[in-house]
């Protein structure tokens, strides 16, 4: 049976080897490396829309309602008698609510590792009129153009994690990965305060500004941008029963939060004061201009270069939850995954490939943190947490649970609903 059928089945057989317990400190960093992901890059374009206050607000809140989510998950998790966020919402709706998070886990996970390749694109080969760190190295040739420098991307960097078959194999990658991020944040604060000394900064908007380019409800597309930022819910199962506790994944979810709800203001609002109104949906675009001084030019492609090795030591984990939904979508009655070399190569091989395509053929990933975060992600941060707290068929959700879960399904749908509205109504006219 899959995993997705309810019952409790390691990631690998026992026969394999002791695979020795994860630690907490190895879920904290690949929780936090799962929420960073891309979710940075575009954190400060959010602040640009709504300004700092409203902002900062946001992430406050959206970052206290994915951790009372994750909550809701790992209680009827240990509740019940499943090992997997499918699991559970087949205990709570049947196969399909089953089927219908692993569909959206798939949607979620496909989207983000596009958006993952077009960072690295933007940053490697840079965009329009953006160079990127090889054409300003070594100047325009066939070879570092965006297509072929993915291309060895791919094979010589993610090709070897996303054959890994544990989750806790990749907690020193992540650990790097969450350095990086770090590092990244920290870099651009003493660009940003540098700045402010030196009288260059952009005087960060408080609040939004509304004229006939920015309405209203255009406040409300920022949501989903946040929203996918907090995101990481498809791999809390796979990361918290490798630990010898599982009991222990609450607390590292909350630090992961915590983390990272700091990195994403700090960024939001360094990131405003050194680029202002002409920051871009991807702000690493940003860090191709030209500065007056040698350290300058040196701290722009540190930033660049960081960042892109930290989004591509992030693939593999997305890419862990996208291959065993789909493999429990397609092939839910064959043995498990990480057992069939064949099958896992193959999964991997055509995810890989299909991936790569789709990140040649679409270049903002402004669109699909919109979109997933208008849609899937929304549900599988929000809606479904909540719907199975008020289901509760486990019978162990109070009256305080319910009435979080109502009003959090409340909020998102209709965020959702006034996001996708704007959304279609600026395409149109």
């Amino acid at each position: 049976m899959s995993p997705a059928a309810g019952v409790n089945i390691p990631l690998l057989p026992k026969g394999e080897g002791a695979a020795k317990p994860a630690s907490v400190a190895g879920a904290v960093f690949n929780v936090a490396t799962t929420i960073v992901g891309a979710g940075i890059m575009s954190i400060p374009a959010t602040v640009k829309v709504v300004g700092v206050i409203p902002a900062f607000f946001m992430i406050l809140i959206i970052a206290m309602l994915a951790e009372v989510s994750v909550d809701f998950l790992l209680r009827f998790t240990h509740s019940g008698e499943t090992s997997t966020y499918s699991g559970v919402m087949r205990e709570a709706f049947g196969p399909a609510g089953a089927i219908a998070t692993q569909i959206f886990v798939i949607i979620t996970n496909y989207g983000a590792l596009i958006m993952y390749l077009i960072i690295i694109g933007d940053v490697l080969s840079g965009k329009g009129e953006h160079l990127g760190i090889l054409q300003q190295l070594f100047g325009v040739h066939w070879w570092n153009c965006r297509e072929f420098a993915l291309l060895v991307t791919l094979v010589c960097v993610m090709l070897p994690l996303v054959f890994y078959r544990r989750v806790e194999s990749l907690k020193f990658s992540s650990a790097i990965s969450t350095l990086l991020a770090v590092a990244f944040v920290g870099i651009c604060s003493g660009m940003a305060i540098a700045a402010l000394f030196a009288g260059k900064t952009h005087f960060p908007r408080l609040i939004p500004h509304l004229d006939e380019q920015t309405s209203f409800f255009d406040l409300f597309t920022v949501v989903p941008v946040i929203v996918t930022a907090f995101t990481f819910h498809f791999n809390v199962h796979p990361i918290a029963f490798e630990l010898a506790k599982p009991s222990d994944m609450g607390t590292a979810v909350r630090i992961a939060i915590v983390l990272c709800a700091v990195i994403y203001f700090s960024i939001g609002l360094f990131g405003y004061l050194l680029f202002g109104d002409s920051i871009k949906s991807d702000i690493l675009i940003n860090f191709d201009q030209n500065a007056k001084s040698a350290v300058g030019s040196l701290l722009n492609s540190v930033v660049r270069i960081s960042y892109a090795v930290h989004i591509m030591l992030v693939f593999p984990l997305l890419n862990f939850a996208l291959r065993t939904n789909i493999d429990e979508l397609l092939f839910p009655k064959m043995s498990q995954l990480a057992t069939d070399k064949k099958r896992f190569a193959a999964i991997t091989l055509v995810l890989l490939v299909s991936i790569y395509l789709a990140a040649i053929a679409v270049p903002d990933i402004w669109f699909f943190f919109q979109f997933m975060g208008s849609t899937s992600a929304l549900c599988l941060a929000f809606v479904f947490p909540g719907a199975i707290a008020l289901r509760d068929v486990q019978g162990i959700s109070t009256r305080g649970d319910k009435i979080i879960a109502l009003v959090m399904i409340i909020l998102a749908v209709g965020t959702s609903a006034v996001a996708i509205s704007t959304n279609i109504y600026n395409l149109l006219h």
